[in-house]
Parts: structure tokens; C-alpha cells; sequence
């Protein structure tokens, strides 16, 4: 048992670490995931410890220290979305339409109960009554497309992120079980996905929000893919510029894309969200009877990670 932290690609890193693990010899079979509270994330004293003298005392936003501050540049990483957005030429209006396409796509999965097999829910227990049981994510329905075009840029006032095209702070987490093909089959195990192959890549931390493409193009040739052989994608929208960029650079059919939406709807649990697009990735292939994903997802400090995974059932298709 152990913990990784590996911020946003903490869950898929899980799943790359037991795959590596089991084809090592080391083990049989893992359960890997990652989750995030960030509701819960707690505000730190930085001085207390050793006591506060006199004048003011500062309370610490661990969520947005640990996990949303490019500590290299000292900004936010909404700042380096920006540089992202500049350096692409994607401009707010399109970042918008994108945020809105994830939202309705979202949104038509719910309704049409694509997502119930890969949702657990949760009950919770309240102090009068009986358990309140949560099992659908909430943020879709939050949308207000009237009001996404009035927003304010959250990071630089003549920028372009916004609110509504990053992605929103939530709870969340996700998990799999990866084993060897022969324990399965002695099992008497279904496989849902083989694992083809996994990357990772690295730029300077400004530039995390373009680190995916590199990670692709990377798992792509590791694996002897063309781009066109892999039917959906699965891009972490950490910011709808983030998907755009490597939409863009690459050549991925927006068609392709996200199919079920990505973050900028369903919200981004930071350790959980590279196992949460893998699970939707492998019930999306299933969904549509396609036999190639890939999931790739951005990492604050400059990094990013991508699987390759091959629909288990295709051949039963």
C-alpha cells in the first residue's frame, strides 16, 4: 500500500505504477485510483507552531498551496492557462464554446444514464432520518450559458480564463483493478481494458498546460499509433484551453474529444481526475463500441501523463 502524489496525475500515475508492478512480476493484482476532498481542504497557520508575536497572523489556503500554485513562478496556475491561451491563439470566445459543448455533452450523458455504470454512489448520513444517497455529479446541472460571456477573467483582468471555462473545485475519486491477463482468465474475470502503453512527459512548469501534447506524441510513438487509430480521447479540461491546445496542435476531431464532457462540467477533483478520465474513457469505448482510447491529463510543475487503452470487448463485437 501507498500513497503518490503527483497532483493532478496522481491517479493515472496509480495505474501506470501497479501496471509497471505486475508486469515487473511484483504483483497480481492492484487496486489503483486517487480522490481528492477539496471541500475539506484545511486553511493552515504557518507560524503556529512556534508561536505568533506581536502583529497579524495570515491563514494559508492549503488547496490552492498544495495543489493550484506553480511554486516556480510563483502564480497561480490559472496564469500559466493564460500564457497557454496567448501562445496557442485561442481566444476567449472559443474557450466558452468549448466550455459549453463540455457541459452539454455532459449534461446529454446524465440524462441518457451514461454515466451510471461507472458511478458509485455515495450515501450520507445526516442527523435526522436516513442517508441522503449521492448518485449523480452535480456540477452539470449548475450551467448558465446566458451568464458565461458576462464573466469576469479570473486571473488577469484582460485575460481570457474565466470561471466558466476551468474547470470547478469538487470532490471526487476513482479507482481500478488492474491485473495480469492470466489471473483474470483463472479468476474467471471479465477484462473491461488492456493497458497498450503509457507516457510521461515534462516542460518548464509554465507550460504544464502544453505538456500533453508532448505526452501524446510520446505514448503514440512508444506504441507505433497513428493519431487517427485511437477512436476517443479523453484530455483533462484542468482549463478548456488546456484540451484546446492539444485539439489544436495535433489535429484530434473535436468529434473525438471528451465525448461525455470533461472538467469544465463535471469538475476536477485534483488526485482523483486521471483515474475518473480513464473509467469514463474505458465505459465511453464500450458505450460506442470503439476499440482505441487514450487518456492524457496535464500536471502542475510541468508535467503530463497518457495511457493507451484497448476496448477489452471489441472482439466480441
Amino acid at each position: 500500500c501507498m500513497t503518490i502524489n503527483k497532483v493532478c496525475g496522481s491517479g493515472l500515475k496509480a495505474v501506470m505504477l501497479a501496471a509497471q508492478a505486475i508486469m515487473a512480476g511484483d504483483a497480481d493484482i492492484v487496486v489503483a485510483g486517487g480522490m481528492e476532498s477539496m471541500s475539506n481542504s484545511p486553511y493552515l497557520l504557518s507560524k503556529a507552531r512556534d508561536g505568533y508575536r506581536l502583529g497579524h497572523g495570515e491563514l494559508v489556503d492549503s488547496m490552492i498551496k498544495d495543489g493550484l500554485w506553480d511554486v516556480y513562478n510563483d502564480f497561480h496556475m490559472g496564469n500559466a492557462a493564460e500564457l497557454c491561451a496567448a501562445e496557442c491563439n485561442i481566444p476567449r470566445g472559443r474557450q466558452d464554446e468549448f466550455a459549453i459543448t463540455s457541459y452539454k455533452r455532459a449534461q446529454a450523458a446524465q440524462a441518457n444514464g451514461l454515466f451510471q455504470k461507472e458511478i458509485v454512489g455515495v450515501p450520507l448520513p445526516q442527523k435526522k432520518g436516513d442517508p441522503i444517497l449521492i448518485a449523480d455529479d452535480e456540477e452539470p446541472k449548475k450551467a448558465n450559458f446566458e451568464k458565461m460571456a458576462a464573466l469576469r477573467p479570473a486571473f488577469d483582468k484582460e485575460g481570457t480564463i474565466t470561471a466558466a471555462n476551468a474547470s470547478k473545485i469538487n470532490d471526487g475519486a476513482a479507482a481500478v483493478v488492474v491485473m495480469a491477463r492470466e489471473i483474470a482468465e483463472k479468476l474467471g474475470v471479465k477484462a473491461q481494458a488492456k493497458l497498450v502503453g503509457q507516457a510521461s512527459a515534462a516542460k518548464k512548469p509554465e507550460w504544464f498546460t502544453m505538456a500533453p501534447i508532448d505526452a501524446i506524441d510520446k505514448i503514440l510513438k512508444k506504441s507505433a499509433f497513428s493519431l487517427d487509430k485511437i477512436d476517443i480521447f479523453e484530455i483533462n479540461e484542468a482549463f478548456a484551453v488546456v484540451a484546446l491546445a492539444a485539439q489544436q496542435q495535433l489535429g484530434i476531431p473535436l468529434e473525438k474529444l471528451n465525448v461525455h464532457g470533461g472538467a469544465v462540467a463535471l469538475g476536477h477533483p485534483i488526485g482523483a481526475s486521471g483515474c475518473r478520465i480513464l473509467v469514463t474513457l474505458i465505459h465511453a469505448l464500450q458505450e460506442y463500441k470503439k476499440k482505441y482510447g487514450m487518456a492524457a491529463i496535464c500536471i502542475g510543475g510541468g508535467e503530463a501523463s497518457a495511457v493507451i487503452v484497448e476496448n477489452a470487448g471489441y472482439s466480441r463485437i
